[in-house]
């Protein structure tokens, strides 16, 4: 148990980091948070490696003024001392660059990578599961339901497009 524990203490700091560097829109951070070679499969995209990652992340957040990102604790299946994969819930709230605002409600399929000095992501596919006002009278969507965990999508799985209101 110590050895699952501390894995998943690394997967929520993980988490914190990733929510902490979209919030401040610091590339930087954003990008330690992803293998050299991650793939982030989200809004009908498919990317690959840190680099192209970290450059479609910097012309999504360019476009909002503030993202404010809560994770719910990652469900967490170890694969070894330094891998591991999950599924976390999240919500989103975003005020857009041009006065729009909106609530999102998500789910992240992941693979971790234990790398250096902590843990990163090595694949990630993103589900949007509601989009609309935080009273939840916007759009729910259905996703496909890859069953209980710890079942995981086929890693060929691809994310809907880009799905937000107004």
């Amino acid at each position: 148990m110590p050895q699952f524990a501390a894995a998943e203490a690394g997967i929520r700091q993980l988490h914190a980091r990733y929510a902490e560097a979209v919030w401040r829109k610091d590339l930087d951070a954003f990008a330690d948070c992803f293998t050299e070679q991650g793939e982030w499969r989200i809004a009908g995209k498919v990317l690959k490696g840190r680099e192209a990652i970290v450059e479609a992340f910097g012309s999504i957040i360019a476009d909002a003024e503030r993202v404010f990102m809560t994770f719910q604790t990652p469900i967490v299946s170890l694969e070894g001392a330094s891998r591991a994969n999950g599924r976390t819930l999240v919500s989103e709230q975003t005020r857009w660059n041009d006065g729009r605002v909106n609530y999102i409600l998500g789910r992240y399929f992941e693979d971790f990578a234990r790398e250096h000095d902590r843990w990163r992501f090595c694949w990630r596919l993103y589900q949007v599961l509601y989009a609309g006002p935080p009273d939840l009278s916007g759009t729910f969507f259905d996703e496909p339901d890859f069953g209980a965990p710890p079942a995981m999508p086929p890693r060929d799985a691809m994310p809907a497009p880009t799905r937000r209101p107004g």
